[in-house]
């Protein structure tokens, strides 16, 4: 069953004409707003200066919020510092982990985290977990979005925090279409919403920040219909307080746009 004339909106960049193929393929009438470009490792200004104190000792514990951002982060400082160096200055300090995705990144390493977060793993359990504890020195790893109610939160207990961002992937170099797709949402001009990366909806969500707009789009895509190409990008949905309603059988593009022409119309019945 295909898309049948509904609006899809997709934040494709390097395959941006195949996606806006695929979807009229299936009778859908796509808007593909290239949302991300790489950036380069070493523009990551902030994830060096965290590996330098790191090292200096000026942290008592490291939050780690995701597991693709931890990740991200421990391949950004290795290309400038020892391996070995690093992982004794974790040692000397407290691990917090979000949930089981940090958590895991960090037994990658060999590593163990001091604090887990409890079930559901947001911000406000973060807070709860910790209110009680002794660190004040804090660093916090973020991925492609700040939160700051969480950061406040923290530094009304009385904590020094330092934000560490790291992107992946940064905005595309004009953001018009991004800035156009957050327009198209908020005006109801949008049925589905196809996902192929998390970064994706990271960057819509900073446009749409910057435009002063970010609850209203965050409105429009829990009316939409949400695609996402698998788990990690669903994370990132419900980290964001969203959720996809649905992932294909399998993580690939073409099935994405196929599988969601044949559930979107009935699913946007039951929402609407």
């Amino acid at each position: 069953m295909p898309f049948d004339g509904l609006r899809v909106l997709s934040l494709e960049s390097r395959r941006a004409e195949e996606m806006a193929t695929l979807i009229r393929k299936q009778s859908g009438e796509p808007f593909v707003a290239p949302s991300m470009r790489e950036v380069d490792l070493q523009q990551h200004d902030e994830a060096f200066l965290f590996a330098t104190r790191l090292l200096a000792g000026d942290f008592d514990a490291v939050i780690l919020l995701t597991g693709v951002g931890f990740r991200l982060l421990w391949k950004t400082i290795l290309t400038r510092h020892a391996e070995a160096d690093l992982k004794d200055a974790l040692r000397r300090l407290t691990l917090v982990v979000r949930g089981p995705k940090p958590s895991a990144a960090v037994r990658e390493l060999g590593l163990v985290p001091n604090v887990q977060v409890p079930e559901p793993n947001t911000w406000r359990e973060l807070l709860e977990t910790m209110r009680p504890r002794p660190e004040t020195r804090l660093a916090l790893q973020e991925y492609g979005k700040s939160n700051p109610d969480l950061i406040d939160g923290l530094r009304v207990q009385g904590r020094a925090v330092t934000p560490v961002r790291i992107y992946g992937w940064d905005l595309p170099e004009d953001t018009a279409p991004l800035r156009q797709a957050a327009a198209r949402l908020i005006a109801g001009q949008v049925d589905v919403v196809l996902l192929t990366t998390s970064m994706q909806l990271i960057n819509l969500l900073r446009i749409a920040e910057e435009e002063g707009i970010a609850q209203q789009v965050r409105e429009a895509l829990q009316s939409a219909f949400i695609g996402s190409i698998g788990p990690t990008t669903s994370e990132t949905l419900e980290d964001c307080g969203l959720k996809a309603d649905f992932e294909p059988s399998h993580p690939k593009m073409g099935l994405l746009v196929n599988e969601a022409a044949g559930l979107a119309a009935a699913a946007l019945a039951n929402k609407r």
